[in-house]
């Protein structure tokens, strides 16, 4: 299954929260805290102006995106869970 977001929707899958602190602790599930980072799968053509003529999206597949946390809505596509956000509510490409 296939999914191509509409307008200026992108489609991330949220990067792995971290299991091990800057110290080496392992983090127990429960204090694991929800990825703010991601990969960008797919994105919309772009939101359609007035004049009819397409805005260029900012970002592209493959760059890695911060987001807020509690952005976009969660699907989940062939087992994996993704997020479907719009282009304004990324806050950022990182490299």
């Amino acid at each position: 299954m296939a999914v191509k977001p509409l307008e200026d929707r992108v489609l991330v899958k949220p990067l792995e929260a971290e299991t091990k602190t800057a110290s080496g602790l392992y983090l127990p599930e429960s204090a694991k805290e929800k990825p703010m980072q991601g990969k960008v799968v797919s994105t919309g053509p772009g939101k359609l102006l007035e004049n009819g003529k397409r805005a260029h999206l900012s970002v592209k597949v493959g760059d890695t995106v911060v987001f807020g946390k509690y952005a976009g809505t969660e699907v989940e596509i062939k087992g994996d869970k993704h997020l479907i956000i719009r282009e304004n509510e990324l806050l950022g490409v990182i490299g």
